[in-house]
């Protein structure tokens, strides 16, 4: 059995409250450290007293070799080890020599902790004033031994580039080549016999403080090996922080340490170099990232656009949209399309860039309509990375691909309010921000709005500026409807036929003269587009390479003749008369000429099912049951 164990305070007072030592009083039984004096309080971060930890806890990787030594010292009642590690409160490691006491009558032991790597420097102090004092190697020798380098390497010294300068075994600045008084600012006078880490080597790059302890270069003076750097910073006289790189070798007299020589160089201008490299590198990406995102969205207008080469038709309103186009291509002027749907305002929008001075520039097209609310000013102006939630990367607007060439703002009447006077602010300022950047970018853009709502109505109701109204209507332009230029009905019907015929390889298929006629008597309330996709879904359903467009009038309550509009036709009790089949195949026709109109919108307003006063679950099952993918009226 153990005795009673000292109180705390009899251990403090036994350890030596005041003693220079770091004394601590552990018990292994229990796994505690019971008591510390002030000097281990310092060393290891202690902040209050009893600790509740375990001891264990401080003893890192070393616990095994602990164990082995508090084991040897219960046994023997002392035990010496300078092989363990020890860990502060804040996690940091120490090297120390301890010294262990059994206490007796108890399982306590007094431990007292000495940081190896300050005893080493004390130690090699120690050694130094020996020699000083024996004679053997005083410090007039230690000043003899760099006047004797500094002599014999003189024309070294002075002619090399690099600078150089010689510490002795206490930091102090022995000798300094011209090159490092030009480098650093300080002459030979101001730097010799001085602590040269308090002149110029105090401080991190960043500002923060540089402790000798942490020095290279005083390292050393106590591991005596050559250490080499290359990423920190010495302090000019005037303040200013080079970067260097340096190697500190340690010089030895008679195998003993007294000091080490530096040889640094000055890479600022490597560092500049290395900077404008990455910032090449870094707009090389850019540009790349730029035109990768430019090209795809080339390939998907290219793709969107295969039946759009050139606007088609001689009637008279054709001939004055295109003196309109060739009159204000050649210009910077916004344009502003007004139209129905399906009136083909992109056509236009393509053609007035393609007759323009910048065709070797893409048309960057932005879907006002199809974007989020919360998303526009990204989309528009880009963003940098950590803007908001989900910007993992920077991201180029579109108003930066457009650079040099032509934004076209479809659906312009979508743009919330909010953003209207950004988009303003670009148009008459030619600059912007991106989202979360406080740099100012300039572009060159040219913009053609198109809309399909009355912006006049919008303003009086105050949801569209008319400031931006005006900027953006600098050239107004007119989409007419496909009812008002059905003269064009033939021939727009023979274009899609050869383009619907090479796209699903069905060659030989005609329009038969009767049904074009069939097809000029019909209102088009879908416009060029209902046009075209009638056209490609005979082709796809036809039998005899004939198209026949015969059920097109009966779905229509309304039709159009080359000589009369919106001449009501009479109904007989032998058209309302239909076989189960072909009512079947007009219910099938009727919905697809709805999805036509609505560009494959099935739900919400203005959508397919709303047209077709069904529920859109109801019309998903019917197309599924058909085999209709609504995507391919987009």
């Amino acid at each position: 059995m153990y005795e009673q164990a000292p109180t705390h305070a009899s251990a403090t007072a036994l350890m030596g409250r005041f003693s220079p030592l770091a004394m601590i009083l552990i018990d292994p039984y229990i796994d505690r450290l019971l008591s510390a004096n002030h000097a281990a309080c310092e060393l290891l971060c202690i902040e209050s007293q009893p600790l509740a930890a375990p001891f264990s806890h401080r003893l890192s990787a070393s616990l095994p070799l602990w164990v082995s030594f508090t084991d040897e010292a219960l046994v023997q009642k002392t035990a010496w080890s300078d092989d363990l590690v020890i860990l502060d409160m804040l996690r940091q490691p120490y090297r120390v020599e301890v010294y262990a006491q059994r206490i007796e009558g108890s399982g306590q032991l007094l431990l007292t902790l000495i940081d190896r790597h300050k005893a080493e420097q004390q130690r090699a102090k120690a050694e130094l004033g020996r020699q000083h004092r024996q004679g053997e190697v005083g410090w007039q020798r230690v000043e003899q031994v760099f006047e004797q380098i500094e002599k014999q390497n003189q024309l070294i010294l002075s002619a090399a580039g690099e600078g150089i300068y010689g510490l002795d075994a206490y930091g102090k600045t022995t000798f300094v080549n011209p090159a490092a008084e030009r480098i650093l600012g300080w002459s030979t006078e101001d730097m010799v016999g001085h602590d040269a880490h308090l002149m110029f080597h105090h401080t991190h790059a960043d500002g923060s403080h540089f402790p000798v302890q942490q020095c290279p270069i005083h390292a050393s003076f106590s591991d005596g090996q050559v250490h080499h750097v290359d990423n920190e910073v010495f302090w000019h006289k005037n303040g200013e922080a080079i970067p260097v790189e340096y190697t500190t070798t340690p010089i030895f007299e008679m195998g003993r340490l007294v000091g080490a020589v530096v040889l640094f160089r000055d890479i600022r201008e490597r560092k500049r170099a290395e900077q404008q490299l990455r910032d090449a590198l870094a707009e090389v990406e850019s540009l790349k990232q730029r035109l990768e995102l430019e090209n795809e969205y080339l390939q998907e207008e290219i793709k969107a656009e295969l039946n759009h080469r050139n606007i088609v038709g001689n009637s008279p309103a054709v001939e004055k949209l295109i003196k309109q186009i060739e009159m204000v291509a050649p210009t910077t002027a916004n344009v502003l399309i007004s139209g129905e749907s399906g009136t083909g305002k992109e056509l236009i929008a393509r053609a007035i860039h393609a007759g323009s001075t910048r065709s070797d520039r893409p048309l960057i097209r932005v879907n006002c309509a199809a974007i989020p609310r919360d998303l526009f000013e990204s989309e528009f102006f880009g963003h940098v990375k950590g803007a908001f939630t989900g910007a993992v990367q920077d991201r180029t607007g579109r108003f930066e691909l457009a650079h040099g060439g032509t934004l076209f703002l479809d659906e312009v009447g979508e743009i919330p309010l909010e953003l209207q006077s950004k988009l303003l602010r670009v148009l008459q300022d030619q600059q912007f921000e991106r989202v979360g950047d406080n740099r100012t970018r300039e572009v060159d853009v040219r913009v053609i709005a198109a809309t399909n709502r009355e912006l006049r109505d919008m303003i009086d109701e105050g949801h569209f500026r008319e400031d931006l109204y005006f900027r953006l209507n600098v050239f107004p332009i007119d989409s007419v409807p496909l009812r008002k230029r059905i003269e064009d009905v033939p021939l727009l019907a023979r274009h899609f036929l050869h383009r619907a015929c090479l796209k699903f390889n069905k060659p030989g298929v005609r329009i038969p003269p009767a049904q074009l006629e069939t097809l000029q008597r019909y209102p088009w309330p879908g416009n060029i587009r209902e046009l075209e996709n009638v056209i490609e879904r005979q082709v796809i359903v036809t039998q005899n390479r004939r198209l026949s467009f015969d059920d097109l009038l009966a779905e229509s309550p309304v039709q159009n003749t080359p000589h009369s509009v919106e001449e009501e036709q009479p109904t007989t009790q032998a058209d309302i008369l239909m076989t189960e089949q072909a009512l079947c195949q007009r219910q099938r026709d009727n919905t697809l000429r709805a999805l036509a109109i609505t560009n494959g919108k099935i739900s919400g307003g203005g959508g397919a099912a709303e047209l077709l006063g069904l529920k859109p679950t109801t019309l998903s099952s019917r197309l599924q049951k058909w085999g209709v993918d609504p995507r391919g009226f987009r």
